[in-house]
């Protein structure tokens, strides 16, 4: 059955990826983001790209506003937009926090604040929210990004109760180490914030490291794709969908191994 879906954060990467995919199974496929100009090519395909930024209201009143005049509703909101901030905590200004959470966690809970009504209205709807494993773990470096997915796991929680009378799913996306443009960025704050500070030591240690684990690969960003088509597929989803290359093995380890335990081994990594 076709749907109508918008994504945000789909000018790269699992976005623009999933986006393809599901405009060639025949759904209304609207993406977003704030580089119109990476996204040609999904209008190609049949898609509907737009230019919003998540953190401005008037961009997602605009957005929201175009989908619900033409398609009149929106069956799917898939809040992908995020970036990680990484550097030590004492290095990061607060400013520089603030953006974080306002891109990975208060932009996305304005937009599903907005599509919820239409979904409401309709007595169903999908919520599929982009955490990570990152939502579930920790490592050095990533005390601000950690802190945007470990909210976004818990906001998820509580929206799953909230809404379950009105026939709305939400879901959490929690991928691992997947070959997107999220190493790169990464790094750079890394080296923008602590690279020649106290902390060079450990910077330059893990970034070694990391780049060593992405010379070695991670997971297509098709490989979310196709999870992400499931999941829009699926008459029941799960409420939790943990994908790529280390995702599984290292929740497991935080699960189970304890705090101290797991301390040691992310340490030593770097």
């Amino acid at each position: 059955m076709k749907k109508v879906i918008l994504i945000t954060g789909a000018s790269s990467g699992m976005g623009k990826e999933a986006a393809k995919l599901l405009i060639q199974h025949g759904h209304a496929v609207y993406a977003v983001a704030r580089r119109l100009d990476q996204m040609q090519d999904l209008a190609e395909l049949g898609g509907f790209p737009l230019q919003m930024d998540v953190t401005l209201e008037a961009d997602i009143d605009r957005v929201l506003e175009t989908i619900l005049q033409k398609e009149g509703k929106i069956d799917v909101l898939w809040n992908n937009a995020g970036y990680g901030l990484y550097g030590a905590v004492e290095d990061i200004p607060v400013a520089e926090a603030r953006k974080q959470f306002e891109v990975n966690m208060f932009g996305l809970a304005a937009i599903t604040q907005k599509v919820l009504p239409h979904m409401r209205k309709a007595n169903a709807g999908l919520i599929l929210n982009t955490s990570s494993m990152g939502g579930k773990i920790y490592t050095p470096m990533g005390a601000w990004y950690h802190a945007t997915k470990h909210a976004l796991e818990g906001w998820s929680d509580c929206l799953r109760l909230e809404l379950k009378a009105f026939n709305i799913n939400v879901v959490l996306l929690e991928p691992g180490i997947i070959e997107t443009e999220f190493g790169s960025v990464m790094l750079d704050n890394i080296r923008k914030f602590s690279g020649n500070g106290a902390y060079k030591g450990l910077v330059a240690r893990l970034i070694a490291a990391t780049e060593k684990m992405y010379a070695q690969g991670g997971t297509k960003p098709a490989v979310i794709a196709r999870t992400v088509a499931r999941i829009v597929n699926a008459s029941n989803p799960k409420t939790r969908y943990r994908v790529g290359k280390l995702a599984k093995p290292m929740v497991w380890m935080r699960i189970h191994l304890g705090d101290r335990l797991f301390d040691r081994i992310v340490m030593s990594q770097v």
